[in-house]
């Protein structure tokens, strides 16, 4: 199988990242850590025109896809930049509702023609809550344009939310999701929540990859230029290791990536197994990532006024978001 992206895969990438490098992400981030959604708003317009939602959208609701693939490259680039709010559940939302749309009776309100351009065109945000997979708890339901919750064999459109949770991640605000009126119901569901809860893992996955990779790309430029007993301590051996060993488990997470979004685009019967190893790949290498860019950068890494937080502080939520360690563990390891 191969997994290397071809040269419009790369030149996507290459595009997200300029445009991103030059949107001044870290405020954005912080803005919307405060309550101030308008910077990410705007960022989000932006990505919607460079194509990354419509991606996630049926050609036939003026979208791009489902292209998985396409998705992880995109999502790897909103992971290296810190992009907030609910990218990957708005995502996820639009695999729910276009799997819907393909089961004859189940989008009984006609919600998949109603909010599927919306998503594709940057002018809806969605929140998805899957008690059984994300816990209780919608991730920016108080932003959202739309909040769909899964429970068993129905989907529903929240009305309101409870109160703004804390999360290790100020720029992740989670709330419990309330009442609401029903999309659709009935057995078939659970097969369209369970393909929209790979949708989420993989782009999840992707997010912690590109998470990953900035949090080592900055740790290396620092280590270069700190010094120690007149020397840059990127020079110590012990340095060098803990870099290179976050370096392998980000390399290591990479084609494990690519190889799930393959999976998924092709319908293959592993893809749920070659998603949950992929996540939980990336989320670990992430996190290792951030746990060595934390001790690498000494006591200015603990501080919130440096940038690297907004990374940081990411990786852990991102690791256990959309399948803990644990649970992809398991289904990888399942008979």
């Amino acid at each position: 199988m191969r997994f290397f992206l071809d040269v419009e895969q790369r030149e996507f990438a290459r595009s997200l990242d300029g445009m991103l490098a030059a949107a001044g992400t870290p405020g954005a981030a912080r803005a919307w850590a405060a309550g101030d959604t308008a910077p990410g708003r705007a960022l989000w317009s932006r990505l919607a025109e460079a194509g990354v939602f419509a991606l996630a959208v049926p050609q036939r609701h003026d979208g791009l896809g489902p292209l998985p693939v396409e998705l992880a490259v995109a999502f790897t680039e909103l992971g290296r930049h810190a992009v907030p709010g609910p990218l990957v559940e708005t995502v996820a939302g639009a695999a729910l509702l276009g799997r819907l749309d393909d089961l004859q009776g189940l989008d009984e309100d006609g919600a998949a023609a109603s909010w599927l351009p919306e998503i594709a065109s940057g002018k809806a945000v969605v929140s998805l809550c899957m008690p059984a997979v994300t816990g209780p708890y919608a991730l920016d339901p108080d932003t959202a344009d739309a909040v769909l919750v899964v429970e068993g064999d129905t989907v529903r459109l929240a009305e309101t939310t409870g109160p703004v949770q804390p999360s290790a991640d100020p720029a992740r605000r989670l709330a419990r999701p309330l009442g609401g009126t029903f999309l659709a119901r009935g057995p078939a569901v659970a097969a369209a929540a369970a393909h929209a809860a790979e949708v989420a893992a993989l782009a999840t996955a992707a997010q912690s990859l590109g998470l990953g990779r900035a949090l080592l790309d900055r740790t290396v430029a620092y280590v270069k230029q700190r010094t120690q007993f007149g020397v840059a301590i990127g020079s110590f051996q012990a340095v060098k290791h803990r870099l290179a060993d976050a370096l392998i488990a980000l390399e290591f997470a990479q084609p494990l990536l690519h190889s799930a979004a393959l999976a998924l685009a092709e319908g293959a019967d592993r893809s749920s197994v070659e998603v949950a190893a992929a996540k939980v790949t990336a989320g670990e290498a992430a996190y290792a990532a951030a746990r060595a860019a934390l001790q690498l950068h000494g006591a200015v890494g603990y501080t919130e006024e440096l940038d690297l937080a907004l990374w940081i502080r990411k990786a852990r939520p991102l690791r256990d978001a959309w399948g803990a360690p644990a649970a992809c563990r398991a289904r990888v390891l399942a008979p």
